[in-house]
């Protein structure tokens, strides 16, 4: 077996967005008994909240849909080695993206994109800070088929 697919969200502070996604994902590559094939995480770009756990809101919306947080997650911010090691670098934003590309752009090459391209016919293009809007289902709406449409994605070009 090749490597496993290594997948990392990234967002402002890693409580909110990234870790959602990250918790999704790994719900959806679980259900697809993919899990062994991947390595899955999430950081954020700002370090203001690095050692938090994700935030309460992030937590509720996900216990109510059935997906279980990542066992111990807190907050990280990105670097060099960790995105230089992934394959798929999915930023919330296109605020994340470039910043990736500005801080990181020689270590990270093409391997940036937004979450939302993956799901094409998304109202928005960038997934909402809910720290700022407190609505963290719209949120999980944004994310969850983004993530089933980048999982298929992944499992198209990797031929998982």
């Amino acid at each position: 077996m090749k490597h496993p697919v290594s997948v990392i969200f990234v967002c402002s502070g890693n409580i909110c967005r990234s870790p959602m996604a990250e918790a999704i994902f790994a719900h959806l590559v679980e259900e697809a008994g993919l899990t062994d094939r991947f390595h899955i995480a999430s950081a954020a770009l700002g370090d203001w909240h690095v050692g938090e756990m994700p935030h309460r809101g992030t937590l509720d919306v996900l216990r109510r849909h059935g997906v279980p947080p990542t066992a111990g997650k807190r907050a990280q911010t990105v670097d060099a080695a960790m995105l230089a090691r992934a394959d798929y670098i999915i930023a919330m934003g296109g605020e994340h993206v470039r910043e990736l590309r500005a801080v990181y752009g020689d270590v990270i090459g093409g391997k940036a994109s937004r979450l939302l391209d993956y799901w094409p016919t998304a109202r928005t293009r960038d997934v909402p800070d809910p720290y700022y809007t407190g609505d963290y289902q719209e949120v999980y709406d944004l994310i969850e088929p983004a993530a089933r449409a980048l999982l298929e994605h992944i499992s198209r070009r990797e031929r998982l």
